[in-house]
């Protein structure tokens, strides 16, 4: 484990590139001014509970799947919690998400393109690609990158859900582990109708970090295998993490104003603490907590960690641990 009082100042290997608002701003300004999105009621039978599918067309000919639940005869406009899947995932079961309407809040899941889900990443074929994301379209300069429509989704998802009329638009939130956490965070720093985020121990982050410390978990070894297999001298390093640099979520971090809650296992090698430290060190709100959770890794914290999410998410007084 590394020294805690060098993590809470680290900042990243790299710094934030001097366009990178610019060339986010410019990408959205690209966006249509309003989205044509399909919202297919769905009957499952749930008593108080209306649920839909939501697919929208996302840029680069992708197609956005995401699955809605809001609860029935609500008084007024439903807060909302967008929930985000980890790496090569799935949004999960409509059974799992019914908690969120059991509070009274709507919940949107998305499926990230080309993982396993229904979103697909282009108009060309049915299926996923799964791996190698994050390298995707990095040799070729960032408007190219994959990520960078992915992004570009989660932004889009929100501005449609919000224009919905059931939708109290002041009450929006953003929640995720690992690529969700990432993309939580990515959807408040890019969307500030985004008014609260939770994101578990985010991915994404601090990529010369992980270059350097050769990182070879399953979701970063697509960097280690493209400088073996295409550049074993790292010649092109400096291009690829100069492009890279514009989907790095530390480098995110500055533009995310809400409240932020973030949880970290410390014995993490996958999303090494240190990467996520940088993202932490550089939310641009003054509202933000780190957790640090000494003896977890990279895996599914089921023992009280999802009922503080739900409680910070949904302002439920859940019992956290035996009194």
């Amino acid at each position: 484990m590394q020294d805690i009082q060098q993590l809470e100042h680290y900042l990243g290997r790299r710094e934030v590139p001097a366009d990178f608002d610019e060339f986010w701003e410019r990408n959205l300004q690209k966006l249509p001014a309003s989205f044509q999105a399909n919202l297919i009621s769905k009957d499952f039978g749930f008593k108080n509970v209306n649920a839909y599918e939501l697919t929208f067309a996302g840029t680069n000919h992708g197609t956005v799947y995401s699955r809605c639940l809001f609860p029935k005869d609500s008084a007024g406009p439903v807060p909302v919690v967008f929930y985000f899947h980890g790496y090569m995932g799935q949004s999960p079961d409509w059974s799992e998400l019914l908690k969120y309407p059991a509070s009274g809040y709507g919940i949107v899941a998305m499926d990230v393109r080309g993982q396993s889900g229904y979103s697909q990443d282009n108009a060309s074929f049915n299926g996923n690609t799964v791996l190698g994301h994050i390298i995707r379209g990095a040799e070729d300069g960032p408007e190219n990158l994959f990520y960078k429509h992915i992004y570009l989704d989660v932004y889009s998802l929100v501005e449609i859900v919000a224009g919905f009329d059931f939708v109290d638009e002041d009450r929006l939130y953003s929640y995720g582990g690992s690529q969700g956490g990432a993309l939580s965070l990515v959807t408040a720093a890019l969307n500030p109708k985004i008014k609260f985020n939770v994101a578990i121990y985010p991915f994404l982050g601090d990529f010369k970090y992980v270059i350097d410390s050769h990182n070879e978990s399953e979701p970063y070894m697509e960097l280690i295998r493209y400088f073996k297999f295409h550049d074993p001298f790292h010649k092109k390093e400096e291009q690829i993490l100069r492009t890279l640099d514009y989907i790095d979520i530390k480098n995110m971090a500055h533009r995310v104003k809400c409240p932020v809650r973030m949880i970290t296992g410390m014995m993490d090698e996958v999303c090494m603490p240190a990467t996520q430290f940088a993202i932490y060190n550089r939310l641009g709100t003054a509202d933000k907590q780190h957790f640090l959770l000494p003896e977890y890794e990279h895996e599914p914290m089921n023992v009280h960690v999802d009922d503080q999410a739900y409680n910070w998410l949904c302002h439920t007084k859940i019992q956290i641990g035996k009194e």
